[in-house]
């Protein structure tokens, strides 16, 4: 498939596209739930960690949830009367319920998101997570970098968890092949002025980069910024195809 020459940047989306969903559904959130406690545990008392922690406390007491006040009032934290009783910081116990509740609820948090980035971090550093690329991605990403195309990455993970998902693949480090990456801070992947965004901060025309995700949602919100695009279709994906979007199955076929 050769796409218009005008292209200088490939914007990829991870999960569906360059690395099988499963591994994010079944090995890095399992990872993470798993080692929430124990990782707090050991990096409470860090000032980091403690910093996180505060964000969690002030979430927590912000969320206006039925279950998020009853899980309060069962640690003693909230009266009857709906008010926080303990200011004081959240023991790595208090906290987990609270994450382990988001999570269970697919609720996004910005300190949840930091924390599963660094025990990610841990597990890859430890060898206990490897990412397993699609087999024709590393050497697509390779060649495209050769050529001068710039790559960039926007996901739903955070930037730190993108760029270690990268450097701890099967095929090795290949983060130094990215020169940008984009988390949700830059906006909703489904908005079209995400992407225009982007385009601005990659000092390019919209129609100069090619977006890559399997989420048709995110692919329209990209075609209406005026980023050409593509569907990926993988084993595994939740979708097979994308209306008016042209359909890749390996990037082997891909000419840039």
């Amino acid at each position: 498939m050769r796409i218009s020459s005008d292209i200088q940047h490939v914007l990829l989306d991870i999960e569906g596209t360059t690395c099988p969903v499963t591994f994010v559904s079944q090995v890095l959130f399992p990872y993470a739930s798993a080692e929430l406690l124990p990782y707090l545990q050991r990096h409470h008392s860090d000032p980091s960690i403690r910093s996180l922690l505060a964000e969690v406390h002030s979430a927590w007491r912000n969320d206006s949830s039925p279950e998020a006040i009853a899980l309060a009032k069962g640690v003693n934290r909230l009266s009857d009367n709906g008010q926080w009783v303990d200011q004081t910081e959240l023991a790595p116990e208090e906290a987990c319920l609270y994450l382990n509740w988001l999570i269970n609820q697919d609720r996004k948090l910005t300190a949840l998101k930091d924390l599963q980035g660094l025990i990610w971090e841990e597990g890859y550093q430890q060898g206990k997570l490897i990412a397993p690329l699609f087999a024709d991605v590393p050497a697509a990403l390779q060649l495209w970098h050769s050529k001068g195309i710039a790559l960039s990455v926007y996901s739903s993970g955070s930037i730190h968890a993108q760029k270690l998902l990268y450097a701890h693949s099967n095929a090795g480090n290949l983060s130094h092949l990215f020169s940008h990456w984009f988390d949700t801070r830059t906006g909703a992947k489904n908005q079209p002025a995400s992407y225009a965004n982007i385009s601005v901060v990659l000092q390019a025309k919209p129609a100069q980069v090619l977006f890559v995700s399997d989420a048709p949602a995110e692919l329209s919100a990209a075609k209406r910024a005026g980023m050409s695009v593509l569907f990926s279709r993988r084993p595994g994906n939740p979708h097979h195809h994308a209306e008016d979007c042209p359909t890749i199955e390996t990037f082997e076929t891909l000419e840039l």
